[in-house]
């Protein structure tokens, strides 16, 4: 396994600078995904390439915004960061894990922060992109309330209000 450097690129420049290194003798990787059918670079603007003795061709390469250094040297990534990266990919692209639900509808939710920090509500789900509805009791009512999610947190058990019937 060998070490990887960081190569930053010109913006939508990737490809270009991905091949114009590979003229140079540097092995390269830009790890892709697909996304609704699109295609797109994980990591966009950045590419790895092989770590070698001479870093200076790097520099002058066009495209090449800069290096990523740790002083005076290139910093390196770990091989084995690349391998664990390799292994996800599937047909040529790199295969993301399924975003964890944390939440369940009618699960108790503590707002941490915002307007409503502190109050206590019922979750009821996804209302849009990074939107979560929140059900809060406020003046006698149920009040539906969109917040981002990272503004809820599950309610620990021992904090639930016991319901007396």
């Amino acid at each position: 396994m060998t070490d990887w450097w960081v190569v930053q690129t010109e913006a939508n420049f990737e490809h270009v600078a991905r091949l114009l290194l590979m003229r140079l003798g540097f092995i390269t990787y830009a790890p892709r995904i697909k996304i609704r059918g699109r295609v797109q670079w994980l990591f966009p603007t950045y590419l790895f390439i092989g770590a070698r003795e001479q870093f200076y061709p790097v520099l002058w390469t066009n495209r090449v915004v800069r290096l990523l250094m740790a002083g005076d040297r290139p910093a390196t990534v770990k091989g084995e960061i690349v391998t664990h990266i390799r292994k996800r990919e599937v047909g040529g692209f790199v295969k993301l894990p399924a975003p964890q639900r944390r939440l369940k509808p009618g699960q108790k939710v503590r707002i941490i922060s915002g307007s409503f920090q502190g109050h206590i509500g019922l979750y009821e789900g996804m209302s849009g992109r990074d939107r979560e509805r929140v059900l809060l009791e406020l003046l006698g009512q149920a009040v539906p309330v969109e917040l981002p999610g990272k503004d809820i947190a599950p309610l620990p058990i021992a904090d639930r209000p016991r319901l007396r019937y």
